[in-house]
């Protein structure tokens, strides 16, 4: 991998990631941009314990451009379109988001760019290529790790505008919080709870259960995937490691390896859940981490969780008043047949 950090015409930060070490990056950025004016903040609500994040100047974001428009596909110069990546062509760019939901003491937003390819999906990148977009979420990780007002970096790809996406080119984002967010800090209460009731990890017993559950979707010799037990989605996946370890930066070579394999048949087999002819599947898939500074560390598990809010054909899994008021969730689809399901459509 071969890494080019650059600048954007208003200051924000540009990183190519190349497959070929002898890849030259030299373009320039030369939109006439001004530097980037935000009004992000963190306010604590102190009745549920955690943070939202206002940020109003997203709402001039971009939303939906008309073809030929797109922000994140390659700039060309020839035909007069300039885009936030000023090259030709790349294989994986990451950025400064213009409009951060983060941004200073409050954090930072990134959006990654998986392909060039404005027509494409994750699920149609090469191995290759997708190893590379494990090696810059890890690499973005570690840089990351390293601000001081940084508590945890979040991982994540929307697609579909199911979801909300506003940008149809294939990309992800990160988050970088400036606290744990809620959602770790829970199942870090689970997991110290369940070492001081047992003596043992939370994490690994429950991959040990969920392997013998006959709810596993697809193993490799050093990760599985399986729907959870209790999954809060009609169909829900977790991917961990076998060998548990806190972030992206712990993975050994081998698990590295074997990833791009197996998620990418994970993602294939998202897009036949629900047969030929349906729109593609809209899904999150979202890396939990380890915060840096926090206790118990050790004892959390990385894993990646996808999940789609389609729960049958033209039907969406809307978050209703159990679900939005109350944080119950009612899952319309047991996670056995979601399981099912999904070996049945396994690639040939």
């Amino acid at each position: 991998m071969k890494k080019t950090v650059t600048a954007l015409a208003d200051g924000r930060e540009l990183i190519y990631y190349d497959s070929r070490d002898d890849t030259v990056r030299d373009a320039v950025d030369r939109r006439p941009l001004e530097p980037v004016a935000t009004t992000s903040g963190i306010r604590h609500d102190p009745l549920l314990g955690d943070s939202v994040a206002v940020a109003s100047h997203r709402q001039g974001r971009t939303y939906h451009p008309p073809p030929g428009e797109c922000p994140l596909c390659p700039t060309d110069t020839a035909g007069g379109r300039h885009s936030e990546i000023p090259d030709s062509d790349y294989d994986v760019a990451v950025f400064e988001n213009r409009f951060p939901s983060l941004a200073g003491d409050a954090g930072r937003c990134e959006v990654v760019c998986f392909t060039s390819d404005h027509d494409a999906s994750f699920a149609d990148l090469t191995e290759e290529r997708a190893g590379l977009v494990l090696d810059a979420w890890t690499d973005r990780t570690a840089e990351l790790a390293e601000l001081p007002q940084v508590e945890q970096v979040f991982c994540f790809e929307n697609r579909g505008p199911e979801i909300g996406v506003t940008l149809g080119h294939p990309h992800g984002q990160i988050y970088a919080y400036p606290f744990v967010t809620p959602r770790t800090e829970r199942m870090s209460r689970s997991a110290a709870g369940h070492r001081e009731a047992t003596g043992r990890n939370l994490f690994d017993d429950v991959l040990a259960r969920e392997r013998a559950g006959g709810r596993v979707v697809l193993e490799g010799e050093h990760w599985v995937g399986f729907v959870p037990y209790a999954a809060h989605w009609p169909y829900e996946v977790h991917l961990y490691p076998l060998r548990r370890v806190p972030d992206l930066r712990g993975l050994t070579e081998a698990a590295r390896a074997e990833f791009p394999s197996l998620y990418l048949e994970l993602l294939r087999r998202f897009d036949r859940i629900f047969g030929e002819g349906e729109p593609p599947t809209p899904y999150i898939a979202a890396w939990h981490q380890a915060p840096f500074r926090a206790p118990g560390r050790e004892d959390f598990a990385l894993h990646l969780e996808l999940f789609t809010i389609r729960r049958t054909s033209g039907k969406l899994k809307f978050l209703a008043g159990s679900e939005s008021g109350m944080d119950v969730f009612i899952n319309d689809v047991p996670p056995e047949t979601a399981a099912e399901r999904l070996r049945e459509v396994a690639s040939a």
